[in-house]
This record gives C-alpha cells, structure tokens and sequence, in this order.
C-alpha cells in the first residue's frame, strides 16, 4: 500500500487492487481482467470468497443502521472505503438522518474518480485520495473538517480493510488503532475486521496470493486473537467479535457464512 505524497493517480488495469476485486465479488462493473482473473485464481483455493464478499457489505449495511438509528451517529468516517455499489454508508445514514455526513478514504484512483462523481450533488458526502494509514493527513484535510466534527461522536469504519495492512509497530493495525481512537470524542464507535482463519496453509496462501497479485498492495490473513487485541480498551457492541454474517442479522433467514476455510471476523467497539 502505498503511503504519502507517494499515492499514484494513475489507474493501471494489469495490476489488480483489492478495491476492484471486492467489486467484482460484488457484481461490479468498475473493474477490470486482471482483477476478475486474480479473483478466479483465489476461488480455486477459497471457493466462499464472492459470499463473504456479499456478506461483508450486509455486515457494513446493518451497522451504520444501527449506529444511525440507536445510537444517534450523524458522522461516519470510512477508511478503505471502495467502489460505490448500491447502499453506499451516506445512503443508508442518510435515510435514518438525510444530515448525516459522510468522509470516504480510499488509496485506489479509481475509487476517487467513480466516488467523487457519485457524489459531486451530495454536500454532506465527500471522497478523499489518502492512504488509510496517515490519520493526522485524513484528520487535517480539508473535506474531513469540513464535515467532521471530532469534538463530537463519530463512528470510524475500517470494514474488511485491516488484512490490506503489513504489520508494523507504527503503522500496523493496532498502532492504527489506538492511533485513531485517540483522536476521537467519548462515545464514538469503531468498526473493525478482516479476514481471518485458523488453518494456517490457508493464511500462508491467500497471503502471498494476494501480496504478489497487487505487488506489494497487501498484509495478511491473521487470526481471531489478533483481531481481539484491536478492541482492547473499548466496549465491545453484542454480540460481541463474530463472523460477520452473524452480527445483528436481519432475520432469521439472513444469508450466513457457511463456508469456514476463512471468514470475516471483527465488531464494533465504542469508546468510554
């Protein structure tokens, strides 16, 4: 993942991203052969990728429903946001709340393109190019202030983006973690997960898959412990750090992970 100043805003079709592979498991258009051929690749060894794909954006969905509707969130804050697709985080708060604000951050120059086009009519909506992991440039930069009011609850999603990060004791998920929950008001929430497993032949190869696939675009499949520590310090939403399909379904009959060579694992935790 690229970092700084560094961003590219170029888009190079031959090399897959995780953003426009995400966006193929989810009937996307804005991707291209390269991401469609990485992800007929990684289906040979992990066929459930395209369910948990789908039910990663429901997880996204019943969350910023339940942070709007209950818990009073007007401001969601979404790093690694993605391509547009259909019930973006602006559309779903907006409906509880058409005043709630809204900051994308995405590295991916097409997702700054396709966002910022989506949105160019949306005041309360805004598309920023930055690398996830540079909280004080996100936090700084003018389209966050203009929408964001830190001194107030906001909750800060990182859905299904933590595997994109190398570990690192600066800048790996838990430095970022605490980095950005530093920064945040009492009464805030944080969504975080990724992609886990405990076989670990299955994390060595979606890894290295995945890390050579986007050159070097990547961290790695860990486990649920790690994902644990994140929360450390927060009030854990029920019920509680599961596989995502499980988290407040919306019926009895909601679409649930049923494959488990690896799976979607994380919560929401609110800060004190």
């Amino acid at each position: 993942m690229e970092t700084g100043n560094k961003l590219s805003t170029s888009i190079d079709a031959t090399v897959p991203t995780a953003a426009r592979m995400y966006d193929h498991y989810l009937g996307g258009k804005d991707n291209y052969a390269a991401d469609r051929a990485a992800c007929e690749e990684l289906d040979k060894v992990v066929p459930s990728t395209r369910r948990l794909a789908v039910n990663n954006r429901r997880f996204l969905q019943r969350v910023v429903k339940t942070l709007a509707a209950e818990h009073g969130i007007r401001q969601f804050l979404d790093h690694g946001s993605g391509l547009p697709t259909q019930d973006n985080v602006h559309q779903v708060a907006q409906r509880i709340d058409p005043e709630s604000r809204v900051v994308y951050v995405d590295n991916d120059p097409m997702v700054l393109v396709h966002g910022r086009a989506l949105l160019e009519q949306d005041e309360r909506t805004a598309v920023i190019h930055a690398d996830m992991r540079e909280t004080e440039a996100i936090f700084s930069h003018a389209e966050t202030q203009r929408l964001i009011d830190f001194d107030q609850p906001v909750a800060v999603l990182f859905n299904s983006v933590m595997h994109c990060i190398p570990d690192s004791e600066t800048d790996g998920p838990l430095a970022l973690a605490r980095r950005v929950a530093d920064r945040l008001a009492p009464g805030s929430f944080m969504l975080m997960c990724q992609l886990v497993s405990e076989d670990p032949e299955v994390r060595k190869f979606v890894t290295d898959f995945m890390d050579q696939a986007t050159q070097g675009h990547w961290g790695r499949v860990r486990e649920p412990k790690d994902v644990a520590e994140w929360f450390e310090g927060l009030d854990i939403l029920d019920p509680g750090l599961v596989e995502v399909s499980t988290w407040r379904p919306d019926s009895e009959v909601a679409p649930r992970q049923l494959t488990h060579e690896w799976i979607e694992f994380g919560g929401v935790g609110r800060l004190r």
